[in-house]
């Protein structure tokens, strides 16, 4: 679509606000795809060394080993978004460093991974399963730690 000012054209086009915009994205989906390929990559490393049997699990599902595991996952699902909204609202309104806000994104996901991981090796028939857990939360938090 043109817009008829020339100015804003100019403006946009010199400044080059579009493109900036479009690599932000582009950075951001590759850093998402590299983090996916690589902890498909380790699974799968992990699985052949290890001898680990691969278990069915459902996309976005709930897979609690007992109903400890569903309590405490659920009290983790509940107040780590109540804990990340507070840190938002002081990186908007008390200028706090967004570092905060990928600091606590480590903590709440590392507990999330950790629970898991500690019912997968105590409780499953599977406890190699919780080898596959715990490096999936050591990619992503590096990958966090990369970004800060």
């Amino acid at each position: 679509m043109r817009i008829f000012n020339n100015e804003v054209d100019s403006y946009t086009k010199g400044k080059g606000l579009l493109r900036g915009d479009y690599v932000i994205w582009l950075n951001f989906a590759l850093i998402v795809l590299i983090t996916f390929a690589l902890i498909t990559v380790v699974k799968l490393c992990l699985r052949k060394v290890f001898n680990i049997e691969k278990v069915k699990k459902e996309l976005f599902s709930y897979n609690h080993i007992n109903d400890l595991h569903k309590k405490l996952d659920w009290a983790i699902r509940i107040t780590s978004p109540i804990v990340l909204i507070i840190i938002v609202y002081w990186i908007i309104f008390r200028d706090y460093s967004v570092n905060i806000f990928l600091i606590a994104l480590i903590i709440t996901s590392g507990i999330d991974y950790a629970v898991r991981a500690f019912f997968e090796w105590r409780y499953t028939q599977n406890p190699k399963q919780s080898i596959l857990t715990i490096s999936e939360i050591f990619i992503l938090v590096l990958v966090l730690i990369v970004i800060i």
